[in-house]
């Protein structure tokens, strides 16, 4: 497998890095995925060949050294990812959730410092967002920065972050004007440097599925931060940041489920046409085809929703909308399909001899990540009744 994709190649389809993914997938992480889930191990040889390929700067632009893919690619590369192991594409999601920060909302200084590294691998970011008592309703996280000199001050307890201990930095969101009025006015972003000063990741959380990766608890104690790594250096700014970021994390998440899906439809009719009942095999029965058909139905619905939000992303507009139906369409479609495949194999399905019992563990978290489903349908219904105002 050639790992030397052209990174100042013209514009042109980039069905190349596509296919390179999926043989990197069918080659090393199919045959390996589901033991090294189930030992829960973080999957170092895998993330060392998405270095090579690039995938780290998949999105960051060419002239800070990454691949400038469209978001059309990048989400079809993370369905390739998830469809082998769905935990990998959770290692590239947050790092370029914070690359599209610096990126879009970075001084030239920020983007000249980080995004190069960040391109290479070298630097590995996070997000770190949700705490204990925040998840969804971002303004009311308590982490606060406070400005002394020419630092900041962080305090504050940040949870479920994802690269907190196998990552170098993490764009964190806190509050420098904990009295601002509504709450997200009050919140920056910072670009995090992990150092012996910290901040602290004091534990990995343990998890039914999204195994392999870390997701941490992280603890900033007083910690100082320069004042140069204030994404954009006007704070204030950072709930508008976050929120754009947050629409490629959700074509991301969306583009796992997709594959997950993929991946259970593929086990449930290879093992359906092999398996015999009654004489003949069980892909011969009609309520095994109505299931079959239900799921390839909604994979591929769910494949076109991803695609229409990364094509409207791609065109410089806000596609929340977009974002939000993909992410909630696929994710459950997700769920079901992983349930009706374990089904279809019946006592296999529950077995860890075949990959689907991961598949079902891994499903829920497309449900809640980036967002819960139900906040997605409160998000999709502002949207529609704002572009239907009468």
């Amino acid at each position: 497998m050639d790992l030397n994709i052209e990174r100042d190649r013209p514009e042109k389809d980039d069905s190349d890095i596509v296919a390179a993914v999926r043989a990197f997938v069918e080659r090393e992480v199919i045959p390996k995925a589901s033991e090294l889930e189930h030992r829960d191990e973080y999957p170092h040889s895998m993330v060392a060949t998405m270095k090579q390929l690039g995938l780290f700067g998949a999105t960051i632009p060419t002239e800070h050294g990454g691949l400038g893919l469209s978001f059309l690619t990048y989400a079809k590369i993370m369905e390739e990812l998830a469809r082998g192991w769905m935990s990998l594409a959770g290692v590239i999601n947050s790092h370029l959730i914070l690359a599209y920060i610096v990126t879009h909302h970075g001084s030239a200084e920020q983007r000249a410092r980080f995004l190069p590294a960040m391109a290479r691998g070298e630097k590995r970011g996070g997000l770190a967002l949700t705490e204990p008592h925040a998840g969804s309703d971002v303004q009311s996280i308590r982490t606060a920065a406070k400005r002394v000199g020419d630092n900041y001050k962080l305090d504050g307890t940040k949870l479920f972050i994802t690269n907190a201990r196998n990552g170098t930095m993490l764009a964190v969101a806190a509050k420098t004007d904990p009295k601002a009025k509504p709450g997200y006015r009050g919140i920056s972003m910072f670009a995090v440097e992990k150092s012996e000063r910290g901040p602290v990741v004091s534990r990995n959380l343990k998890k039914i599925g999204y195994k392999g990766i870390d997701t941490c608890e992280v603890l900033f104690e007083d910690l100082e931060v320069p004042a140069s790594n204030l994404i954009g250096g006007v704070e204030g700014e950072g709930f508008k940041q976050v929120m754009a970021a947050l629409e490629v994390g959700r074509i991301n998440v969306a583009a796992r489920a997709v594959g997950v899906g993929q991946a259970a439809f593929e086990a449930a009719i290879r093992y359906s046409q092999q398996r015999m009942t009654f004489g003949k095999p069980i892909c011969e029965h009609q309520a095994v085809q109505l299931m079959l058909a239900d799921m390839a139905t909604r994979i591929e619905a769910s494949r076109l929703l991803v695609h229409n939000a990364a094509i409207r992303k791609d065109s410089g507009e806000r596609c929340d909308l977009e974002a939000g139906m993909a992410k909630l369409f696929a994710s459950e479609s997700c769920a079901k399909v992983s349930l009706d495949a374990m089904r279809v194999l019946g006592g296999y399905g529950f077995t860890q001899e075949f990959p689907v019992e991961r598949f079902y563990r891994d499903a829920p978290l497309m449900m809640i990540g980036e967002g819960t489903n139900e906040i997605q349908s409160i998000v999709i219904a502002r949207n529609l009744l704002q572009r239907h105002r009468l």
